[in-house]
C-alpha cells in the first residue's frame, strides 16, 4: 500500500450519498439479509449527539473509498453520574480493499482526532481481533456493562478504548447507545428504494433475520 495515495478528510454535504451508497455496498448481506446501515448514518448526521469534527472519508487516487464518524452519550455510573464517552461507527472501507490495512489507517487517524478534541473514551460494538489492533478492549474490563444484556451474557462485541489515560478509573455503569442507532425497517426500506436494486440473502454467520 502506497499511502502517500490516501487522503483523510472531513466528509461534506456533497459526499452524502456517495458515502452512504459506499456504508450500503460494504455492508449488505453482512449482518442480515440487505442492511439497515446506509439509512441509519443518513439520519444519525442530524441527530443532536453527531459529532461533526469526527465525520470521516477516505479517498485513494481521488476514489472514496471509506468512512467514519462519531457519536456522543453516555456511561450511567452506578454512583449516579453520567459520564461523557463516544461511540463510533458505522465505519467501513469499500469491499474491493478490505483487509489491505485501509480500515485500521482510519480508525488511528480518526481516534487520535478524537483524543485531540478532548474526548475519553470511546465504546462501540466490534471485533476485538480487528480492534484490539488500535488498543480497544472488553468493555468488561473497565467496569462497564451493555444496556439490556442479561447478566452472564456473552459481551465479547462489546469494546472500548480509552483516548485520555485513567479516564474509566473508578467508574463502574451501564453504556447507552444512542437513540439515533435505533431505526424502524420499514424507514429503512422506504429509503433503500432510492438506490439501485440489490438481492437480500440468508447467508451463514449473519446475526439478524
Amino acid at each position: 500500500m502506497n499511502q502517500s495515495e490516501i487522503i483523510i478528510r472531513p466528509e461534506t454535504e456533497t459526499d452524502r450519498r456517495a458515502v452512504e451508497n459506499l456504508v450500503r455496498e460494504s455492508f449488505w448481506n453482512v449482518y442480515r439479509p440487505g442492511c439497515s446501515e446506509h439509512y441509519v448514518i443518513h439520519v444519525l448526521r442530524d441527530d443532536p449527539a453527531f459529532v461533526k469534527e469526527l465525520d470521516f472519508v477516505m479517498e485513494k487516487d481521488g476514489v472514496l473509498i471509506g468512512q467514519n464518524m462519531f457519536m456522543k452519550t453516555v456511561i450511567n455510573g452506578d454512583d449516579g453520574r453520567d459520564v461523557p464517552v463516544l461511540t463510533m461507527g458505522p465505519i467501513c472501507i469499500t469491499p474491493a480493499l478490505k483487509r489491505r490495512g485501509y480500515g485500521k489507517i482510519l480508525l488511528d487517524y480518526s481516534l487520535e482526532k478524537a483524543a485531540a478534541l478532548g474526548f475519553g473514551a470511546v465504546l462501540f460494538e466490534g471485533n476485538i481481533l480487528f480492534y484490539g489492533k488500535s488498543g480497544f478492549d472488553f468493555a468488561r474490563k473497565f467496569g462497564i456493562r451493555y444496556h439490556d444484556l442479561p447478566e452472564g451474557a456473552d459481551d465479547s462485541f462489546f469494546l472500548c478504548r480509552e483516548l485520555i489515560p485513567g479516564y474509566l478509573d473508578g467508574v463502574t455503569g451501564i453504556y447507552q447507545t444512542p437513540a439515533g442507532y435505533y431505526v424502524d425497517d420499514a424507514d429503512v426500506e422506504a429509503f433503500d428504494k432510492s438506490f439501485p436494486p440489490k438481492e437480500k440473502l440468508k447467508l451463514p454467520g449473519q446475526l439478524f433475520d
